[in-house]
């Protein structure tokens, strides 16, 4: 089965990040002769689409293919050539991604700098779209919306983990903003892992009792109900897909199907075939409806 969601960003407020791209797109096409030899000063996305590219970068050799992604972060020196006798095509984007306003979010992740895509047939004619419609001279709207799907599908792929919050300099607000950011991203990501409340906890800089003080006020839950809540919404996704109950409840790490229905109608307030009866209806024409309030008190509208 194709991977559900629960990414590494699914977590984030999109108001809380700021992505900027700082030149129009590069469309690649690069014959034999071509050859770059430069550094950055911002991050540069590049997937290849045809053809063959070869880089060395501070000293490590990678080799570009069809459906590959790399990341060249800013200040890193990276020569590149074409080795083979067909056009290297693809696309390269500059770019900038903060979170808060202040902080380079791209710096508080290790990532795989070079990754194949997992999605690549997905991705494909997005990519040529992307490239395609690119203006020569300019940056649009829909070039930005349709660069952060690409940049996260290439983060879900190539993500390792968070780097220690000594490797940014924040403060009070800002340093809490953040461990609890990453601490959320750790448990969207992987809400089957049983330890996963405890370690994403543990990760943070904070002292524990603090620090779940201030993840339930920003989250709206305890680490581990939070835990609870994204396995129910991976659940969902399974039993939307046509999956049985009994398979579901295994699927998200319960043994006694009836015992995952009672979780499973405490965190949604329905019962399993009662979520896919109200989906069902749903794609017949009929409203399904969401928790509208929660919905506006995660959004920050209730105080408008």
């Amino acid at each position: 089965m194709d991977e559900i969601e629960g990414g590494i960003l699914s977590s984030i407020a999109p108001s809380a990040l700021a992505l900027k791209l700082t030149r129009a797109t590069i469309k690649m096409e690069h014959s034999r002769t071509w050859r770059i030899d430069k550094t950055n000063p911002v991050e540069d996305f590049i997937i290849c689409l045809e053809g063959s590219g070869h880089y060395v970068i501070e000293g490590e050799r990678r080799i570009m293919e069809p459906g590959d992604a790399m990341l060249i972060r800013r200040g890193q020196r990276f020569r590149g050539w074409n080795r083979g006798t067909t056009m290297y095509r693809g696309i390269a984007q500059h770019f900038t991604l903060d979170i808060y306003g202040k902080h380079d979010l791209i710096a508080q992740m290790e990532l795989r700098p070079h990754v194949h895509l997992k999605k690549w047939p997905l991705l494909e004619p997005l990519v040529r779209q992307y490239r395609q419609t690119a203006p020569p001279s300019s940056l649009t709207l829909s070039q930005h919306h349709l660069f952060m799907y690409l940049l996260i599908a290439y983060i879900e792929d190539a993500f390792i983990g968070w780097h220690d919050s000594a490797t940014y300099q924040t403060e009070g607000t800002d340093a809490l903003d953040l461990a609890i950011m990453k601490a959320a991203a750790m448990i969207s990501a992987n809400p089957l892992d049983p330890d996963i409340a405890e370690q994403a906890v543990d990760a943070s800089p904070f002292n524990a009792d603090y620090f779940l003080r201030e993840f339930k006020k920003r989250v709206g839950h305890t680490p581990r109900k939070y835990q609870e809540q994204k396995r129910m919404e991976r659940a969902m996704h399974l039993l939307e897909a046509g999956m049985p109950v009994a398979n579901a409840a295994v699927e998200v790490g319960y043994g006694d199907p009836y015992y995952f229905s009672r979780m499973f109608k405490r965190v949604t307030g329905v019962s399993p075939r009662a979520h896919v009866n109200r989906v069902k209806r749903n794609r017949n024409g009929g409203l399904l409806r969401f928790d509208e309030a929660e919905q506006i008190r995660l959004m920050g509208l209730d105080s408008a």
